[in-house]
């Protein structure tokens, strides 16, 4: 199953959700209405000295509570949805998470850090921030609404208690949540829940403070016998609020159990080393804190962890995670298979034959390799990750860490080679910014000089989690200045645009009102005129000659099936291809797939892909929210 699939499966899993929760829902409004009309119908039936069953149909009450019922769980669902809607960030505030600093200079912390630096341009998705539980217990989740804000949650335990190679089988498994669409649909089971749960917390109020009004009627001499049918009915909406839960989390576990092994699945494809996850798993059941999460809402996020944040429940039927033995299990027969520690050594190409590392302006590229590589990394993604950090200065790794830093090297990234058009930049600069970020720009310049164009994205990617923590004003300052800086020459290049994609998927979510994305167009012939649109620009782009450009859109069209011709080259430019992508994310996965291939193929049609276009054909998968690996020879 590619990432794709995995997209419009973790979709069609979202669809069974609703629909389980409407029937939980239609459960609880029958339960709810029994309990009112027992309450009050009944009661008033006592006089006679039986209560028929027709009596207890009113179909003025049946409106009402069904109107009220669905208001509260409803309301219930998407309050906390809402509170959520912020991204990852919030489910690990709600877990007692407080951010890691990205300069720390604890070794510990120094050491996720790193490993989530390596998965994150492995990847090809922003690095995301890491919050720290003080939990001893090992555990880690993934949690966000999207790639682009998503957040990595670890224990104290995780991160002393685990190896390098364990803690980096635990990130991949972790990373796989992020790159399957796992955490959009782990925010949206904590919303149902919590709207069922509401049911039960009003049963809970009104026995409360039913009773604690008896008690008072008690202490004024009077029996208080008038309020029993209300502590009646709260205690029956507690049970109906319960037994909707219970189901709730039949549902949570049953979608979330599978997730699991497909998670471990994809970590031992992306390290090659199943000994690294085994082995965290097998500490796990061997440590005396095991995976237990000591947080009041462990219970409701118990289905974001590694492992089983809760107690050991006695029905296998509640447990959100699989049985430790069983993942084992299955990651020690990835060892029989041949997949062993080491063995991605064989597949990466050495170092001085690494696109970006080497001397190398272009090189060939497997269209449908690349596009099975969407939101599969492999190894060596991995390893030619971990290859570009080794490389990376220190200096630009300590700058990148703090946001001044971090606006300074977006910046410097940004300066032009030409002198007249670098002056006008800096003078433009020297009015709008701040004299730190400056110096920091003048730092990351110096040190990134003597590297290839290859580090450019990565080093942008390691800057987006303190760009986050930028004030609003700030943050307008800043795009402002990158706005200026990228107009200066008075025209936009692959890396510059590819950049300000980028920073715009990556930044708007967190500082601007940016609506979600729904599903419109599930066929090819329903975003014609985008492909059409996009293809002819990608296919000027990389022509020297008006037939290298028709060659290069009649390779893209071919694999979509279109019969359409090149579009003229003054309808092409930048505000095409916004436009275009723009509306292709408003289609399924499939579709999306089919049109990044044909982008692939029109890039690729003379054989040889430039540094440049390879940005390119990355900033179009990133716009498309189809998270791309670094491509290289």
């Amino acid at each position: 199953m590619d990432f794709f699939e995995n997209q419009d499966v973790a979709r069609r899993k979202t669809s069974l959700l609703v629909g389980y929760y409407v029937l939980a829902v239609a459960l609880i409004i029958v339960g709810v209405y029994l309990a009112f009309a027992a309450t009050f119908l009944g009661a008033n039936a006592k006089s006679s000295g039986t209560v028929e069953l027709s009596r207890l149909w009113n179909p003025l009450l049946a409106m009402w509570v069904m109107g009220g019922t669905l208001a509260v769980v409803v309301l219930g669902s998407l309050h906390k949805i809402s509170q959520l809607s912020s991204g990852g960030e919030a489910v690990a505030r709600m877990l007692g998470g407080q951010l890691i600093d990205p300069g720390t200079t604890d070794p510990q912390q120094r050491k996720v850090l790193n490993v989530v630096d390596e998965m994150a341009i492995a990847s090809g998705i922003p690095v995301p921030p890491v919050f720290l539980m003080e939990d001893a217990s090992i555990n880690a989740f993934a949690a966000g609404l999207s790639p682009s804000n998503a957040v990595i949650g670890v224990t104290r335990g995780c991160i002393d208690q685990l190896s390098r190679d364990e803690l980096q089988g635990v990130m991949a498994h972790e990373f796989s949540h992020i790159l399957n669409g796992d955490m959009r649909l782990n925010i949206r089971l904590i919303g149902v829940l919590h709207g069922i749960l509401v049911i039960a917390l009003i049963g809970y109020g009104i026995v409360r403070v039913t009773a604690s009004s008896r008690h008072r009627s008690r202490s004024s001499n009077n029996k208080g016998g008038g309020n029993l049918p209300i502590v009646v009915l709260g205690l029956v909406l507690m049970a109906v609020g319960y037994i909707g839960v219970f189901f709730g989390k039949l549902i949570k576990s049953a979608v979330s159990r599978q997730r699991e092994f497909l998670a471990d699945a994809s970590a031992v494809q992306f390290t090659r080393n199943p000994q690294g996850i085994g082995g965290a798993l097998k500490k796990i059941g061997g440590w005396t804190e095991g995976s237990r999460i000591a947080n009041t809402h462990a219970e409701e996020a118990s289905h974001f962890f590694f492992a089983n944040g809760l107690r050991s429940s006695l029905f296998s039927l509640m447990a959100t995670h699989p049985p430790l033995e069983e993942r084992i299990q299955r990651i020690d027969a990835s060892l029989l298979d041949g997949v062993t520690a080491g063995a991605s050594e064989a597949t990466v190409a050495p170092a001085s034959e690494v696109a970006g590392v080497s001397p190398m302006a272009s090189f060939a590229v497997d269209p449908e390799r690349v596009v099975e590589s969407v939101g599969a990394p492999g190894a060596d993604h991995l390893a030619y990750a971990k290859h570009l950090l080794e490389r990376l200065p220190v200096t630009v790794k300590d700058t990148t860490r703090t946001p001044v830093g971090a606006v300074g090297a977006i910046y410097a990234l940004l300066l032009d080679s030409q002198p007249d058009v670098r002056r006008e930049q800096l003078a433009w600069l020297r009015s709008h910014a701040q004299q730190e970020e400056l110096g920091a720009m003048e730092t990351v310049g110096d040190a990134l000089s003597g590297l290839g164009p290859a580090y450019r994205l990565p080093v942008a990617d390691m800057c987006v989690v303190a760009l986050r923590s930028l004030s609003a004003e700030a943050y307008a300052v800043f795009t402002e200045n990158v706005r200026q800086l990228v107009q200066a020459d008075q025209q936009v290049d692959l890396f510059e645009y590819a950049l300000r994609r980028m920073l715009k998927r990556s930044l708007a979510p967190v500082f601007e009102d940016v609506p979600s994305t729904a599903i419109h167009y599930k066929t090819i012939d329903s975003v014609r005129d985008a492909c059409v649109a996009l293809l002819s620009s990608l296919a000027y782009w990389g022509a020297d000659e008006a037939s290298e450009a028709e060659n290069a859109f009649r390779a893209g069209a071919e694999p979509l099936g279109l019969a359409s011709t090149l579009g003229t080259l003054e309808a092409c430019g930048l505000d095409a291809v916004d436009g275009a992508l723009d509306r292709l994310v408003g289609a399924t996965h499939a579709v999306r797939k089919e049109v990044l291939n044909a982008c692939v193929h029109c890039v690729a049609s003379d054989n040889r892909v430039t540094l440049e276009e390879a940005e390119l054909i990355r900033a179009v998968a990133d716009a498309l929210e189809c998270p791309m690996p670094p491509l290289f020879g």
